[in-house]
């Protein structure tokens, strides 16, 4: 505080208060400016004053030090009074939790405030509920809710409310909701929090369902509950529902800002509907890089890798710095058409934006490159990652096997098992290393990596796994054991899975498997040609010529006709973009 004191004298010689002889006048005078302070420094000069006037107001220094978003100045100011009140710690919290987001600092003043024998109030719970939110610190939440319950604060609104986002971003959806029925009296804030809880955790049909209620109850819906709610329509696919807040938000003539056309865009394209989120796009006057992103995201979820790259390329001439889930939806338009070019531009300018390093953007560079062929630079992203999850393995054990490079797919998941950390095999793991058995033949393997799932990692195989095993088996010609796998399969065994192993019948000349094959097929995909054709063949080959003749009536009988073979070629591609 010394220092401080000597370099705020230096700022003080500015500033006339030397007319003003009245300690009042003065002190009114110098809390007066203190209000109007633009800067730190200008805080300073009041602080030094106050001093040298022995003038002790620390909590409205606080206050005014916490607007201006000072961590550093506000710490020393707290830290040098003697005796804060309960006054001077609610507004340090509340600091910590807005201003800065030091949440665990949040926390540790909440029960230093305590120990100190202070009694916090309902100023003081919400910052600390939220803290708690933040840091998913359910153990020190519900000790804190205890302690709220003991004083009777747990009728509060504003507690309420902040009870529910803690319990909602815990992952304790069925306290929240618990939290949220005890309120006498809700207002629209109720409704919110846990409308929000719900679309933020997943929990989309609740989250429609409650919306629902709450109309029917009476209550006008707000931005902020028309942005979860049009969330959850997405992750529904609900386009009535999300059809209907448009029509709202029209009627009701509110402002199409940043925050409700991307929610609105974001709807859309999760529903398919990606002429209705173009026009919420291009009716935005004003548009952020969320909107963009929105945008950009909606064309390439939905497989419309040109317009997602051409878009990029008007965001860039509007003068709009692309962040990382900009170029995220990029790099996957990119790897679903190989536009390995612009994947390599995009791969540099997170480099030179230091963006690379993001475990998500790293992770689509590796699925990109993977996918336009560039394993090594695939390997490269890898291996430059200085921290890596299960999705940042999984993509480079997935590249390395669907581009002939099994055995270091294999080594790649050996390296994984022992050196990922929290990082363990999953299932989508064990679909990348089967995968890899299937392309190199490895029999043995695969069924050794099949039988690891649940004896050594606690997995139970999916039909995706067995699946993976009736192909290596069909392939190598253990066509009785890739029966015995479709037999096992925990779901209904699907076409893709039946038509390769009939496939494999054709070759071995096996007319026992696919005789049972057949059976199934008609019950899972009867307008397929192919498969109707493949077993005639079998028949023939082996000179069964009434039972060839059956497939071929049976094709009749079914009204499935053989669809003519087709080629093209592309000569050129006016929508590829030219970026710079």
């Amino acid at each position: 505080m010394e220092i401080m004191l000597l370099r705020a004298k230096a700022y003080s010689r500015h500033l006339a208060f030397t007319e003003l002889n009245d300690p009042s006048l003065l002190r009114e005078k110098l809390l007066s400016l203190l209000k109007k302070c633009p800067s730190t420094k200008t805080v300073q000069q009041i602080h030094t004053q106050m001093l040298i006037n022995f003038i002790q107001k620390p909590n409205f220094l606080l206050i005014r030090i916490i607007d201006l978003k000072d961590f550093n100045y506000a710490s020393l100011l707290f830290h040098q009074i003697s005796r804060p009140n309960e006054y001077a710690f609610n507004v340090m919290i509340r600091g910590l939790t807005t201003a800065w987001q030091k949440y665990s600092h949040s926390l540790k003043l909440y029960y230093q405030m305590k120990r100190l024998g202070l009694k916090p109030d309902n100023f003081t719970y919400p910052f600390v509920f939220i803290s708690c939110a933040n840091l998913l610190a359910l153990n020190h939440g519900v000790s804190v809710h205890s302690s709220v319950f003991k004083i009777g604060l747990d009728e509060d609104d504003h507690v309420s409310h902040s009870l529910i986002t803690m319990y909602a971003r815990c992952g304790k959806l069925d306290s929240a909701r618990k939290v949220f029925d005890e309120i006498r009296e809700r207002d629209l804030v109720s409704w919110n929090s846990m409308i929000s809880g719900y679309s933020k955790m997943g929990y989309a049909k609740e989250a429609v369902e409650l919306f629902g209620r709450m109309r029917e109850e009476e209550f006008l819906p707000d931005e902020i509950t028309l942005v979860s709610v049009l969330g959850s329509c997405g992750d529904l696919g609900d386009l009535v529902l999300g059809k209907w807040v448009e029509g709202f938000v029209v009627k009701n003539k509110m402002d199409l800002n940043f925050y409700m056309g991307s929610a609105l865009i974001d709807m859309y394209g999760k529903c398919g509907a990606l002429v209705s989120a173009r026009q919420v796009f291009d009716a935005m006057v004003n548009k952020d890089v969320v909107t963009w992103n929105a945008m950009i995201t909606a064309y390439a979820q939905n497989g419309l890798s040109n317009e997602a790259i051409m878009l990029f390329n008007r965001m860039k001439y509007a003068g709009v710095n692309p962040d990382k889930i900009t170029l995220i939806g990029v790099l996957s338009a990119c790897a679903s058409i190989g536009a390995l070019d612009l994947g390599k531009w995009v791969d540099k300018y997170a480099s030179q934006r230091g963006l690379r390093h993001d475990i998500f953007v790293a992770t689509a560079l590796i699925d990109m490159h993977a996918k336009c062929g560039s394993i090594d630079d695939a390997l490269k992203v890898f291996e430059d990652m200085p921290v890596t999850n299960e999705v940042s393995w999984n993509a480079m054990i997935s590249a390395l096997a669907f581009n002939g490079r099994a055995h270091e797919a294999l080594l790649l998941f050996e390296r994984m098992s022992k050196e990922g950390g929290a990082a363990r095999p999953n299932d989508v793991t064990f679909i990348g290393v089967l995968s890899a058995c299937v392309h190199a033949g490895l029999v043995d393997e695969g069924r050794r990596l099949f039988d690891l799932m649940s004896s050594s990692f606690g997995l139970i195989p999916k039909s995706e796994h067995y699946s993976c095993m009736v192909d290596l088996y069909a392939r190598a010609g253990h066509l009785s054991e890739a029966w015995d796998f479709v037999e096992r399969m925990p779901e209904k065994v699907d076409e893709i899975v039946l038509g390769a192993l009939l496939g494999a019948c054709q070759k071995q000349k096996n007319t026992d498997v696919s005789q049972r094959v057949m059976q199934l097929l008609p019950e899972i995909e009867s307008s397929n040609s192919g498969n109707y054709v493949i077993s005639s063949k079998i028949f023939a080959n082996l000179k069964m010529w009434d039972d060839s003749a059956k497939m071929r009536a049976l094709m009749r009988e079914k009204g499935v006709s053989k669809t003519p073979g087709c080629s093209w070629i592309g000569i050129d591609d006016p929508k590829q973009s030219n970026w710079k």
